[in-house]
């Protein structure tokens, strides 16, 4: 049996109670969550705009019969699709039915496959109703928000009003986030917010710069008179005086750089790599690491000294799969994000995005998120546009099982490099079997030999 979900409730209405019986366990046995009722009257009153399933009512009903419940649906929920069953082929009823707004209408005696084909079909075009109408109110929520710190969630509330709370303290501050969660974005906000404002805000990925380079970047490097070194010029630390310096991954920093840091930030004051005089600094320093840097000294991997140098204040960004409340604001505003830039009209949520947003851990955060949101937006995922199985309609299962195989059995070749022994070991295969599959996908082993092995 499937697992169901919130979004797969379907309302039956039936007063013949055998036959209610019959279709509610061929609804559970389907994987869905049938709702019976045996009037429309307890049916409607369990319906608000805000029902994530369909409705399937059968229209000769003891006082309010199926067309009235489906006026009275559509006038409370005009996108709520109402499936209607009628034991008379009444071409009159049908239509009239159809005119009201029906999504569908089924005469008895009917198929049950068919009847949960139509039900599927219309749960899925109302799980894109109410994705893109939470999309739309999580739209509304953004922009009334004055903070590009997005995010409902308590933690981020509490972290907008932290950094509110910090950012005036001339204080150094470090900030802990996994990859992708928003770490420069959190320091620029406490520069933004601080009296410092109107000077500079210099950031530098500790990661990214190479050893040989570092202590010139940071440091600067004094001119010198022989006119074979390059000029004179500033290091990162010295450019931020009066400002704020942002030292981004610092858990990447060399230890011989850690010292160098340590004095800077003891003594305030810092002299140019190749010597020069030694200039006082007033700047604020904010640094970011991806990992806990407490546990990274217990280790030895960073000095103690230097960590409680800049761990006068720590704010900690939690993961994105712990905020889960965040995932649809934050998509909501990178679909727009992804509009402008794209130039796209419109867009709307599929099924397919609503559970990846849903399910999905995001170890990238919100970067991650990011790129989702656009690539869905310009329809270049399974699950920013049409769907995997229905871009490969008229492909058997089979087919699709054969074609994945040969692909697994290519992989293994490759990795091999066409030794036979090594493939039959990679897949768990007999020789016998390995050579049939081979001559079934029409697979040449000789093709993934080196050069150097083949004959």
């Amino acid at each position: 049996m499937m697992v169901s979900d919130d979004s797969d409730k379907v309302i039956f209405v039936e007063d013949d109670e055998a036959l209610r019986r019959a279709i509610v366990d061929s609804f559970t046995l389907a994987g869905l969550t049938p709702l019976p009722f045996d009037n429309a009257a307890a049916a409607l009153a369990s319906i608000d705009p805000g029902f994530t399933g369909v409705v399937v009512t059968d229209i000769r009903l003891p006082g309010m019969d199926g067309l009235e419940l489906l006026i009275r649906i559509r006038a409370l929920d005009r996108e709520l699709p109402v499936i209607l069953v009628s034991g008379h082929a009444d071409v009159p009823i049908a239509v009239r039915a159809l005119r009201e707004g029906a999504y569908d209408f089924l005469t008895k005696p009917f198929s049950v496959e068919r009847l949960i084909a139509v039900v599927r079909q219309a749960l899925e075009v109302r799980r894109g109703v109410i994705g893109n109408r939470a999309l739309a109110v999580a739209r509304q929520a953004v922009e009334t928000t004055d903070s590009p710190l997005i995010g409902p969630s308590p933690v981020m509330e509490q972290l907008r009003a932290t950094i509110a709370h910090v950012a005036k303290a001339n204080l150094d501050v470090l900030i802990e986030g996994e990859t992708g969660t928003g770490k420069e974005l959190v320091a620029t906000l406490l520069h933004r917010q601080s009296l410092r404002r109107a000077r500079p805000f210099v950031a530098v990925n500790c990661g990214a710069v190479p050893d040989a380079l570092a202590e010139a970047v940071l440091f600067g490097q004094a001119q010198d008179g022989s006119g074979y070194r390059r000029p004179q010029h500033i290091g990162r630390i010295e450019a931020s005086d009066k400002g704020t310096l942002f030292l981004d991954e610092i858990d990447s920093m060399s230890p011989s750089l850690q010292v160098k840091l340590l004095r800077v930030l003891e003594e305030r004051e810092i002299t140019p790599l190749d010597g020069g005089d030694v200039r006082p600094i007033d700047l604020r320093v904010v640094a970011a690491s991806k990992i806990d840097l407490h546990n990274a000294a217990r280790r030895g991997d960073f000095r103690e000294d230097l960590l409680y140098r800049l761990d006068v204040i720590r704010l900690r960004i939690p993961p994105l799969r712990e905020r889960r409340a965040d995932i649809l604001p934050l998509f909501a505003h990178f679909v727009e994000e992804g509009l402008k830039r794209s130039g796209a009209k419109s867009y709307v949520m599929t099924d397919a995005v609503r559970r990846h947003l849903l399910e999905h851990d995001w170890p990238g955060n919100v970067r991650e998120l990011r790129n989702f949101a656009f690539s869905s937006v310009l329809e270049l995922t399974p699950q920013g546009g049409r769907s995997a199985l229905l871009s490969n309609a008229g492909i058997s299962l089979a087919q699709r099982m054969d074609a994945f195989e040969a692909s697994v059995i290519r992989e293994a070749l490759e990795a091999a490099q066409g030794n036979m022994a090594t493939a039959m070991s990679i897949l768990g295969l007999p020789r016998k079997t390995l050579y049939s599959k081979l001559s079934k996908h029409g697979i040449e082993p000789g093709a993934y030999r080196s050069r150097g092995d083949r004959r």
